[in-house]
């Protein structure tokens, strides 16, 4: 059975921190694109932070550049994204996404969301 799992989320204060992190099981991946998006209410869905899982290069949104940092494990087939500096309109729930490009066909996998709420 294919699982995403993210945890992490939370209430946080205005430039505080969260890490949040993507567990998979359930399938294997030679190469794969894990990506963070986020929704806010009212809002569509934006893509936040992306890494490839072979060379680990990455691609941030620049709302979130130089204060997000996202990295993965591929022995644990985890990703996590670091957040600093959070601000409130950071507010969103936050799905990670594993798009396997290898071996085919490529498929998306998309965990269940996990809420931030950044508040003072």
């Amino acid at each position: 059975q294919v699982q995403l799992v993210e945890s992490g989320g939370g209430l946080v204060q205005p430039g505080g921190s969260l890490r949040l992190s993507c567990a998979a099981s359930g399938f294997t991946y030679s190469s794969a694109i894990m990506t963070w998006y986020r929704q806010a209410p009212g809002k569509e869905r934006e893509m936040v932070a992306a890494i490839t899982s072979i060379d680990g290069i990455t691609n941030y949104a620049d709302s979130v550049k130089g204060r997000f940092t996202i990295s993965r494990d591929n022995a644990k087939k985890t990703v996590s994204l670091q957040m600093n500096s959070l601000k409130p309109e950071d507010t969103a729930i936050y799905y990670c996404k594993f798009r396997v490009q290898r071996p085919r066909p490529l498929v998306n996998y998309w965990g269940q969301g996990t809420q931030v709420t950044v508040s003072s």
